[in-house]
């Protein structure tokens, strides 16, 4: 085998839903100041009984349930979150318990935070391209709301729960592109998870000016290391941030033809689980073709990025 490819996803989001007037009466804001800043009408919130893996959970069962396979198919399970709170055992150990696993697979979570699902999976096509791997679970799994200040208007605004999750196997032609991965240290401060208990904070500005206008260039060269044009691309399927992040990212792509993923309208902001969860309802809505090429690019905490172009299962 050569490559890898994406041949199921699912997704999982709590049944809970918080709307703009709900937070109208729990902090100073309302529906138009919220939509006209960052696009969001509502986001799902998990309850107590819903940590990171249940969530986790939730999402590869749908997608291992899609894929036709078993849990003991899979030799290798990633977990990308920032919002874990237990730190052993990890969340992939947990989900692989849920699951039932008795494969012995290998068992990693992954923090870069809202890249957190475009680097695990560049992690799973290299660990199956160097035959370490032959079919992997590779998940994006937060609860925001559990690290929320409902105090900061600026910030509860955006946050949401949910999951996303892949299965990727060996392919005689690869599905998954050349990744495109790195980071600005020296500007980490700008997207922040700290303190005891963890809370969410982030300068709202700074990480808006550096998006518009660094990423564009970053997202062309992730298609160039595919080899394919941004007008080629019949998906973008960018870190659900903010819709007016993602709106003019995708214009200045030059993704002309593509469909563009705006799942963060409903859903909020979703940090890691943002991108395989936006991705998983397009393709159970059929909005984009199998076999399609689709650019996933993840940007944010750490001001880490990482993006490819894949094959649409």
């Amino acid at each position: 085998m050569t490559g890898s490819r994406v041949v199921a996803l699912g997704h999982y989001q709590p049944a809970k839903v918080l709307t703009n007037e709900d937070l109208a009466a729990m902090v100073d804001t309302n529906d138009e100041w919220i939509r006209s800043r960052v696009g969001i009408k509502t986001r799902h919130i998990a309850g107590p009984e819903e940590p990171v893996d249940e969530l986790a959970f939730q999402a590869a069962g749908k997608a291992l349930a899609n894929a036709g396979l078993s849990p003991d198919d899979i030799d290798l399970v990633l977990v990308a979150t920032s919002t874990a709170i237990d730190r052993s055992p990890n969340m992939a150990a947990r989900v692989a318990a849920k699951l039932g696993m008795s494969s012995a697979p290998a068992l990693m979570d992954i923090n870069v935070v809202c890249s957190g699902f475009t680097h695990a999976l560049a992690t799973a096509d290299h660990a199956i391209r160097s035959g370490s791997a032959t079919r992997a679970l590779v998940i994006g799994s937060d609860k925001m709301t559990e690290i929320t200040d409902w105090t900061d208007r600026t910030t509860c605004v955006l946050t949401g729960d949910g999951a996303g999750a892949a299965v990727v196997e060996a392919s005689e032609e690869p599905g998954i592109g050349p990744v495109l991965w790195g980071s600005v240290p020296e500007m980490g401060h700008v997207v922040r998870i700290e303190g005891t208990p963890p809370v969410f904070a982030q300068e709202g500005q700074s990480v808006y000016r550096w998006t518009t206008s660094q990423l564009p260039a970053l997202a062309r060269k992730a298609c160039e290391k595919a080899g394919i044009a941004p007008e080629e691309l019949a998906g973008v399927v960018l870190h659900q941030a903010n819709l007016r992040i993602i709106e003019p990212l995708a214009s200045k792509i030059g993704a002309v033809n593509a469909v563009v993923a705006r799942d963060v309208v409903d859903s909020g902001n979703t940090s890691a689980g943002s991108i395989p969860m936006a991705l998983s309802k397009l393709v159970e809505r059929g909005e984009i073709p199998s076999g399609a090429p689709v650019l996933l690019f993840g940007f944010g905490g750490n001001l880490s990025y990482a993006g490819q172009v894949i094959r649409c299962p």
